[in-house]
């Protein structure tokens, strides 16, 4: 192509610059189902966009032969963050060849004649890099979007081990796409691995499976939260095998988000009192590990413990009962033989308190539990009495 027919092709394509954007919108209006989706706002940015790289290709074009390199990455900036959320990069490969056919179709009008095939490969050359120019548009934001998904999920998982709750949570919680209840918080010992790729590893196998999740590594602690979960059980299987070595305890489900400081609290104190308790299984839940919470100082479980164990059996026949029978070694005939009432009258004592706390005196972690739970009642009632 002479210098003469890129010049007379230049000035054709400047002056139908204004018809080609028009052309191009009206064809993806017809082409692009998500394209008439968008808002009024976002159709007028697409437009924008588009007339931007018409408008870049010209002035590529009626340069090209000084080799100058092509401006297909700074057009991308006409359009605000925002929407390059909006719109995907497969629908931005859609824009490019919507906008590659209209020139295409127009390309007889628009060449100088005899320059018809070199317009043609210079769009197509064009749009090879505009194509590697919105890849890597996409790449950078997705980059910079999952840094700040990271410090958000950092965020989120820090302020509910400090118990720090707000409004916050929720829009921070909201931005990474939170929706999910019941909730229900993992603790555990973090692996060798770098944490990055631990939590990457987590976060991937929350959207295998269907559930919102969110993950922090604190020195070498590694805490989960889990929404969605048909159950605690459920949710602590799916990512037990995530977890190092060591003991892994499960907080108790609550109802949202907001309420997940508590049941992070239980599973934070249940780690580190769950060396009182070697054989206990892995995962175990909080709830049975009360009593070496409530012996490692959690004044949580202390409090659920004289609320479960001790209040509902206080001023009746069966906190003596319990006492008796824990004391003389859960020995039901020497229970009996001291309170002077029949074997009979200590089965049916005992089964009464198991309705009441939950708890079985009969089975050996059970009496533990409740004689934990005693020992702080008595404590409480005395503290009481003293005063402050």
């Amino acid at each position: 192509m002479t210098d003469r027919t890129r010049e007379d092709t230049t000035r054709r394509l400047e002056r139908a610059m204004g018809a080609l954007g028009t052309a191009a919108m009206a064809r993806m209006d017809e082409q692009l189902p998500w394209f008439r989706a968008l808002s009024a706002e976002d159709r007028s940015w697409v437009g924008l966009v588009a007339q931007a790289g018409i408008a870049a290709f010209v002035e590529w074009f009626q340069h090209a032969s000084k080799d100058r390199p092509t401006p297909s990455i700074e057009f991308f900036g006409t359009a605000p963050r925002e929407l390059k959320r909006s719109i995907s990069l497969q629908q931005t490969v859609d824009i490019v060849r919507v906008v590659v056919e209209v020139v295409e179709a127009q390309s007889h009008e628009l060449a100088s004649p005899g320059g018809e095939d070199q317009l043609q490969q210079a769009m197509l050359h064009y749009t090879r890099d505009v194509a590697f120019a919105a890849a890597h548009v996409y790449a950078r934001e997705a980059e910079a979007r999952g840094s700040w998904d990271a410090r958000l999920e950092a965020l989120i998982v820090d302020a509910l081990v400090r118990g720090e709750v707000d409004d916050g949570l929720h829009s921070w919680a909201a931005a990474l796409g939170w929706t999910s209840s019941p909730v229900v918080v993992i603790a555990g010992h973090a692996p060798d691995d770098d944490p990055r790729a631990v939590i990457d590893s987590l976060r991937e196998k929350g959207r295998r499976i269907g559930m919102d999740l969110l993950a922090g590594v604190q020195a070498d602690r590694l805490i989960v939260i889990v929404g969605g979960a048909g159950n605690a059980d459920e949710a602590a299987r799916q990512v037990v095998a995530r977890f190092g070595v060591g003991p892994i305890v499960i907080g108790p489900e609550v109802p949202d988000l907001h309420a997940a400081a508590r049941s992070a609290g239980a599973a934070l104190a249940g780690l580190k009192a769950a060396c009182g308790w070697p054989d206990a299984p892995r995962p175990v839940h909080a709830e049975d590990l009360l009593a070496e919470r409530a012996l490692d100082g959690d004044a949580d479980a202390r409090g659920q413990l004289i609320e479960n164990v001790y209040l509902p059996l206080a001023g009746t026949p069966l906190l003596d009962t319990l006492a008796t029978y824990l004391e003389q070694g859960t020995s039901l005939e020497a229970t009996a033989r001291l309170l002077f009432v029949h074997p009979n009258t200590v089965r049916y004592r005992l089964k009464k308190i198991t309705e009441l706390t939950g708890y079985q005196p009969t089975e050996g972690r059970s009496a533990f539990t409740l004689q934990v739970g005693l020992i702080l009642g008595r404590l409480s009632e005395n503290a009481v009495a003293w005063g402050p």
